[in-house]
């Protein structure tokens, strides 16, 4: 209850700081340039200067916590990059030279790698045709609260739930893993499914899935329900069946909302980690980057160059997609 109570309070107080500091910048705007002055030139003189400033006081705060956050970590990692395991010596691009020899960092690329295969592939395919298939029937609308509900919940969390899917206890036992349990009712074998190398990862990229084919959903959706039904009128007068409407004349015309879900999801696979951490912690051959990096940052007394070189590789992967994301995302809407 305690920590209840803590994040309560802190959501009252960041609120209401927020709505005090805008309310507050606004009035002392206002009472350093007077929109009532004693002539005229004055007062529209004053108006045109209050315009310039009030923008600020919103990015401001925005600005200072991109600076803080966001823009200091990186050069800040960059640095650490440079120097040993103490961040006080410099040692130029050894961590670099390590990292491309190292093992673990080859099987949490080869990792990675598969994870980028599948996961935005799976998320992308399913959340359209469950945005297709709910809007064609009279409970879709309960039915996209159903498939969007996984995106409330923590990567933590659906990592514990998933726990109980894939629970294993040895053979002759009684199965409390849904999966297990379905095995055994069947005649099979109960197997440790998190635990056997290669496939597990299979079974990790499941429960983002899970989560992310809500998200891909929700705007494929709203994408479907843009297109100019004359398209769809024409093609049903030339004869075409439901299939060659949906996959031909369809999607194509969302076609840029398709590659923006796929790009956003592949950035969230890029820095995918709660969900390896709570289910293997990396054992098992199921180490990816991020996890490789909180190892390395973390753990065994802590190697602060060669973390903050694994940080600089992930970002070097995610800004590249990400600045053609929002490319897409700027055309797409500059074309609406």
């Amino acid at each position: 209850m305690s920590q209840l109570w803590a994040a309560l309070a802190t959501i009252v107080i960041g609120i209401s700081g927020a709505a005090l500091y805008f309310w507050g910048s606004n009035l002392l705007l206002d009472r350093i340039y007077p929109a009532r002055a004693a002539d005229t030139a004055t007062a529209s003189r004053n108006i045109a200067r209050a315009a310039l400033i009030r923008p600020w006081l919103f990015l401001g705060p925005a600005i200072l916590a991109l600076t803080l956050y966001l823009v200091y970590p990186v050069i800040a990692s960059l640095w650490l990059s440079l120097h040993d395991r103490s961040g006080e010596n410099f040692v130029g691009l050894a961590n670099y030279r390590w990292l491309f020899g190292d093992a673990g960092f080859r099987e949490s690329m080869f990792n990675n790698f598969l994870w980028l295969l599948v996961v935005p592939a799976a998320s992308t395919f399913l959340g359209l045709i469950a945005a297709a298939l709910t809007d064609k029937i009279a409970w879709g609308n309960l039915a996209k609260s159903l498939i969007f509900m996984p995106m409330a919940i923590s990567f933590v969390g659906a990592a514990v739930i998933w726990k109980f899917v894939y629970d294993y206890r040895a053979e002759g036992s009684e199965q409390i893993g849904l999966l297990n349990a379905i095995v055994v009712a069947l005649g099979g074998t109960p197997e440790a499914w998190i635990a056997t190398p290669f496939w597990n990862n299979f079974f990790l990229m499941a429960i983002l899935v899970w989560i992310q084919t809500g998200f891909a959903m929700v705007i494929l959706s709203a994408a479907l329900r843009g297109i100019p039904e004359e398209t769809i009128e024409a093609a049903v007068l030339d004869g075409a069946s439901g299939l060659q409407i949906f996959f031909k004349i369809m999607v194509p015309q969302i076609w840029g909302t398709i590659a923006v879900v796929w790009t956003t999801i592949t950035i969230t696979v890029l820095k995918v980690f709660d969900i390896v951490l709570a289910m293997t912690n990396g054992q098992w051959n199921s180490q990816v980057l991020a996890n490789l990096m909180f190892d390395w940052m973390f753990r065994g007394g802590g190697d602060f160059g060669r973390g903050a070189t694994i940080a600089i590789v992930i970002m070097l992967l995610v800004v590249p997609i990400m600045v053609w994301n929002i490319r897409n995302a700027r055309k797409e809407m500059e074309g609406r």
